[in-house]
């Protein structure tokens, strides 16, 4: 399902892209019809777009969600990455998801995040 939504996202920013690089070939005055129905499909893809990429969002796997649900949330520090063992004995129940993995890509995480139910 995810999947879809985001084939569907890329064929759709792709159309508009096309007509994007079409309107500036365009002469206002011999192709006025042309242009404006270009500027009306732009529009309707636009709110597509903006509308699937909601649903994208909405849709995160229920372990995201789980994830995204949890109190507390913070980076881990170069340092606290360095003594794992310590930090996750010292924070029990303590989730880390690395941004470079699938869930991490998922929840658009920019570095190492730690999820728990309790501060850390």
């Amino acid at each position: 399902m995810k999947e879809v939504v985001k084939n569907e996202i890329k064929r759709l920013s792709d159309r508009l892209d096309a007509i994007r690089h079409q309107q500036p070939t365009l002469s206002l005055v011999d192709d006025a019809e042309k242009y404006a129905e270009l500027e009306k499909e732009k529009a309707t893809l636009e709110t597509e777009i903006a509308r699937l990429r909601e649903v994208h969002t909405e849709k995160l796997s229920k372990e995201a969600q789980k994830l995204m649900d949890m109190p507390f949330r913070r980076a881990i520090t170069k340092k606290e990455q360095a003594d794992m063992g310590k930090l996750k004995k010292s924070a029990r129940g303590l989730v880390v998801v690395h941004p470079m993995t699938a869930l991490g890509r998922e929840m658009d995480l920019k570095e190492m995040t730690g999820f728990a139910k309790t501060e850390f």
